[in-house]
């Protein structure tokens, strides 16, 4: 078992890619309990691509991006950045994530110089605070008892240790899962602390900002990722940021899914910073897939 540090440690290491050749990076994957390679880890490396390519005062404020195959876990991906565009005040990357010599993954990403303007955002939900809730790994522990109900190639996943804290306000038992309205409220952090680099707490929350989302969206059906002949994928992924931000502080992560449809489900994510400050908003739509 890792240490909270060992488990943030490794996953900063995840992200920080190697340098192949100019705007040309290569990563690692980690298995955390999938069959391919996990989507938010895809999308933080391709983030951290991209931001090695624009100047130092300009963050990424908007990021689009497309699942366009499963990520191999045994195989390094290799990222390559396209410079779309360099203005005054913004810039615009393409990125394509490369396996086995095919597109995984393909993203935009904007990037945005800090300015003053107008203002405004919707309230932070009044919610139990983190302190007051159990966590994922004190949840999973507890559902153990619930194993039997699990397909043998999936059991492992649930032991998996992730470096990310996260406290459901209402738990929803993904061993057996009831079926309830699609909106769920997940307080998260780092279980350590981030170095004081604006962009690598960016890049950690767009891997964080993967889990629980599409989950969502099977609440109102009673099936989850561990229900026998489930398949489930993200297809896109869009994340919005809206200011500076601490990934090892905790964060409210407020999720609906308005609807969904031929195995699609849509979800929708606001996510607030301890204070009631709203820092970035996100959508996905994903597979949810009963297969014969």
């Amino acid at each position: 078992m890792k240490s909270s540090r060992q488990l943030v440690a490794d996953l900063l290491a995840q992200l920080d890619l190697e340098v192949l050749e100019d705007r040309l990076f290569r990563g690692s994957s980690r298995d955390i309990g999938g069959k391919s390679v996990f989507g938010g880890q895809v999308a933080g490396q391709a983030l951290v691509a991209a931001t090695r390519t624009v100047d130092p005062g300009q963050l990424a404020h908007s990021l689009h991006g497309y699942f366009l195959r499963p990520g191999d876990m045994a195989k390094p991906i290799v990222y390559e950045v396209d410079a779309i565009r360099d203005g005054r005040s913004f810039a615009t990357r393409r990125v394509q994530a490369i396996q086995h010599g095919r597109p995984i993954f393909s993203m935009l990403a904007s990037f945005h110089v800090a300015e003053t303007g107008y203002t405004h955002q919707m309230d932070m939900p009044d919610v139990p605070g983190p302190e007051e809730l159990a966590s994922h790994d004190e949840l999973r522990h507890a559902w153990v008892g619930e194993l039997d109900r699990v397909p043998d190639s999936l059991k492992e996943a649930v032991g998996r240790e992730i470096a990310i804290d996260m406290r459901p306000v209402e738990p929803w038992n993904l061993l057996a899962p009831d079926k309830r309205a699609p909106k769920q409220y997940v307080w998260f952090r780092a279980k350590d602390a981030v170095p004081k680099d604006q962009a690598v707490h960016r890049a950690v929350l767009t891997y964080a900002s993967d889990f629980n989302l599409l989950t969502t969206s099977q609440m109102p059906h009673g099936v989850s990722f561990f229900t026998p002949g489930m398949q489930m994928a993200s297809i896109d992924h869009a994340l919005w940021f809206h200011g500076d931000l601490a990934v090892d502080d905790w964060l409210l992560y407020c999720m609906d899914s308005p609807g969904a449809q031929d195995s699609r489900g849509l979800s929708r994510g606001l996510i607030f910073a301890r204070d009631g400050r709203l820092v970035a908003s996100v959508a996905q739509e994903g597979l949810i897939r009963q297969r014969d």
